[in-house]
């Protein structure tokens, strides 16, 4: 197959007309990779419907902290110093993805490194889905050893110059997009589009007790474990659709949330609710926006019939929990 989709793409005579009409191929580098990390450069190659480059764009930011790993990204609190702050360039990196489908290599993590940067700023990114390379690449099935963009940049012949560099990266996954476009186009592939939520609310929750790394760094490249205190109710079972909330339900998140992950969660906690980290069949509930993601834990609330509702559904029934019996 893959073959019959490489041969046709060079020259798809049929465009699927459901296919977006322009890209905005983003790489962010940042300080770390947790949720109170900062974006410390960005860049965007603007594509047309068919993948051709339009106009690149690239920026460095003054992070207003440390700039984190400078051994992988190479750039020194010297070089940020004089930089412009994320707000000053929030309106041109804005007009660089309006209308514009965002695409990047594990696009979630860009977009919510770039979904925060706006909410600091008190606004929103014009953008209203994404694209990721890693699940357009598995789609099209292509024989990659691994999901890094070296890999898909070889696999197409593209050449890195300056890896963990944002515009030599963006213009990697650029060129690297435009045949797999082709071949998605030519084989009748349905891309893998996801919703964009900018955060409503959001909280930069402080590191402690971390080691520091060369140079003093101190790594935030995940979320620290949350002492929750246990969940004093019983499990009730399953929501029942059209009901309500019960103290005691195991309630479980997957995806995007316009209101920050964490603060869900304690909402979630505050309710009496037991917050799962994981989704098996005692989960009661599964809260997500994007039900047709292939995410573990939506592929196993299908196999145990585990109810599903929105962000929106969930807020309102967070507001009406039954209390647990007593005794």
């Amino acid at each position: 197959m893959l073959d019959d989709l490489t041969t046709a793409a060079s020259s798809p005579t049929v465009w699927p007309a459901a296919y977006p009409q322009g890209y905005a191929v983003v790489d962010v580098e940042t300080t770390g990779l947790a949720r109170d990390d900062r974006i410390i450069s960005a860049a965007v190659y603007r594509l047309d419907a068919r993948g051709e480059v339009e106009d690149h764009w690239y920026t460095v930011v003054n992070p207003e902290r440390d700039p984190g790993p400078v051994w992988i990204h190479g750039l020194t609190s010297d070089v940020l110093e004089g930089a412009p702050l994320f707000q000053d360039i929030a309106a041109e990196f804005a007009a660089r993805l309006e209308g514009r489908v965002l695409v990047a290599h594990n696009a979630v993590f860009d977009w919510q490194m770039i979904a925060r940067e706006y909410a600091r700023a008190r606004s929103e990114a014009p953008v209203k889905q994404r694209l990721c390379t890693i699940a357009l690449s598995k789609e099209l099935k292509l024989p990659l050893p691994n999901h890094k963009l070296e890999s898909l940049a070889a696999h197409f012949g593209v050449v890195q110059r300056r890896a963990h560099h944002a515009l030599d990266d963006a213009r990697v996954l650029a060129e690297a997009f435009r045949p797999s476009l082709r071949a998605a186009a030519a084989g009748g592939v349905r891309l893998p589009l996801h919703e964009c939520l900018p955060l409503t609310e959001w909280t930069d929750r402080p590191r402690t007790g971390q080691q520091a790394g060369p140079g003093g760094y101190r790594p935030t490249s995940w979320r620290p474990s949350r002492k929750r205190p246990a969940c004093p109710y019983p499990n009730p079972g399953r929501y029942e659709p059209g009901g309500r909330l019960k103290q005691g339900m195991r309630v479980a998140f997957s995806g995007d949330t316009s209101v920050e992950r964490d603060l869900l969660e304690d909402r979630a906690t505050e309710a009496g609710l037991h917050v799962a980290g994981s989704l098996s069949r005692l989960t009661s509930l599964l809260v997500t926006n994007d039900p047709d993601s292939g995410t573990s834990k939506v592929v196993k609330a299908r196999q145990y019939g585990t109810p599903v509702v929105d962000e929106a559904a969930f807020g309102q029934l967070l507001g009406d929990v039954e209390a647990a019996p007593e005794g």
